[in-house]
């Protein structure tokens, strides 16, 4: 409070930017808040690469076994794969949040714009048992990283299987390009705001902070909605001819 009459009598011409930081860097969230939007966010990454991979499948089996493609494919496979790409997520995030929300916390700032589940467990008193929390990390870890070794596996099969002819070098740039801008874009935006997580500078400044920590949010939603519409003839035209307008 005197802090507040000192800006306003004092310094009158910085007190709303001042105070307005100052407002900025206290913004407070409950507990139970703060694991949904865990569980919300988590969710989002996690079945965002789940389809990626089962994405992957279904151009591996189109390419590389077109025979088998609509007997293996079935539309009662096709829903249990996706229900497989987003029961397990919310599974596993669940069972996170539920040992998460077991912790007595002794600190209650976080340094992020949204709350990441591993720095709620790092403000967890020391006399609490944080074991079962790194368990269910190492595993979810362990399942979506099995995810990643199977789209690469995927496209070594592809790859391969393309080389060899002209029209399924053809049929791999209609299909799989697609899929791999969108996996790199995702890839990239996720693998640069873990690195940033470990090895950031809290010298950048907040502006710059907030926007790495919500750009795997921003990315991928603005970037696949072009990629795919882009191999349809109409909405192609039309960016290029708005593309095209404002270049000349």
């Amino acid at each position: 409070m005197a802090y507040d009459r000192y800006l306003a009598i004092c310094r009158p011409l910085h007190y709303h930017t001042l105070m307005t930081r100052r407002r900025l860097s206290q913004l407070e969230i409950s507990y139970d808040w703060c694991l949904f939007q865990i569980f919300v966010l988590y969710s989002y990454a996690s079945c965002e690469l789940s389809i990626l991979a089962l994405m992957a499948y279904d151009r591996y089996l189109a390419i590389c076994r077109p025979l088998h493609y609509h007997t293996l494919m079935t539309r009662r496979r096709l829903s249990q794969l996706v229900s497989f790409s987003w029961l397990t997520p919310f599974s596993i995030l669940s069972i996170s949040i539920l040992l998460t929300s077991r912790l007595e916390l002794c600190r209650f700032t976080i340094k992020r714009l949204f709350c990441v589940n591993w720095m709620i467990v790092q403000l967890a008193c020391p006399n609490s048992n944080t074991l079962s929390n790194s368990i269910a990390s190492y595993a979810t870890i362990l399942i979506y990283v099995s995810h990643g070794c199977f789209i690469v596996w995927t496209y070594m099969h592809l790859v391969r299987t393309c080389a060899t002819s002209k029209e399924s070098r053809v049929k791999f740039m209609q299909t799989c390009v697609p899929h791999l801008i969108s996996l790199t874009t995702f890839v990239t935006v996720i693998f640069f705001d873990l690195m940033y997580i470990r090895f950031g500078s809290a010298e950048i400044p907040q502006s710059l902070q907030n926007f790495i920590a919500i750009e795997f949010l921003l990315f991928p939603p603005m970037m696949n909605p072009l990629i795919y519409g882009f191999k349809l003839t109409k909405i192609r035209n039309r960016i290029l001819s708005i593309i095209y307008a404002t270049t000349h």
